[in-house]
């Protein structure tokens, strides 16, 4: 079944802690990180989007590849640009290094989506996942209003929308150690992946 919602991987982060080699293309288990995001959202979405400020690094892939419409790397912007672009009232995003999500997880999230609500995020023990969330395009300009006042920070914006948190308990059900929300910043990150894999 393919969702009435946008699908979007953000890859503009500025890969420093790998000395500049872009992290999507990393490989877990022999598989690069997003071939495996691109054959969760091709599963689920018919509109894929896919935020970079490095488009032919992508264009094997049948995608909508956009670059941030405002000069400033941050997690907001990335946001900012996939939901200016999406056609449909409401879009998942994800980030490009995360090498364990799971479809089953992005499901719940979207199916999670109501009238009314602005954004739907997950909560762990870690706290709120905004990388891995839905956002409604009613949240366009505020997020917008954000990065022109230069707030960044995605909890700023959450304060201020009609959120719907996706409990813990909610989260384990598909992905019982929560490793969708696992990320990888840096080449001991990569090693820990190997070694989550093996076990």
């Amino acid at each position: 079944m393919k969702y009435s919602c946008t699908g979007v991987i953000l890859a503009g982060g500025m890969n420093t802690r790998f000395f500049g080699q872009d992290k999507a293309f990393l490989s877990v288990g022999g598989k690069r990180i997003f071939d495996h995001l691109y054959s969760i959202f091709n599963d689920l979405f018919e509109d894929i989007i896919l935020v970079t400020n490095d488009p032919h690094k992508y264009l094997e892939w049948d995608i909508n590849i956009v670059t941030d419409l405002f000069p400033v790397r941050s997690s907001l912007t990335g946001i900012h640009t996939g939901l200016f672009y999406t056609l449909n009232p409401f879009a998942f995003f994800a980030a490009c290094d995360t090498p364990f999500l799971k479809k089953e997880l992005v499901e719940t999230i979207v199916n999670s989506i109501e009238p009314g609500v602005d954004i739907v995020i997950p909560e762990t023990p870690a706290g709120l996942e905004p990388l891995c969330a839905v956002y409604s395009k009613e949240c366009l300009k505020p997020v917008e209003q954000h990065i022109i006042q230069k707030k960044f920070r995605i909890q700023q914006l959450l304060q201020k929308r009609r959120v719907k948190k996706i409990p813990e308990k909610i989260l384990r059900e598909k992905d019982p150690d929560l490793i969708s929300f696992f990320n990888i910043n840096t080449p001991q990150d990569q090693e820990k992946a190997e070694k989550m894999l093996g076990a």
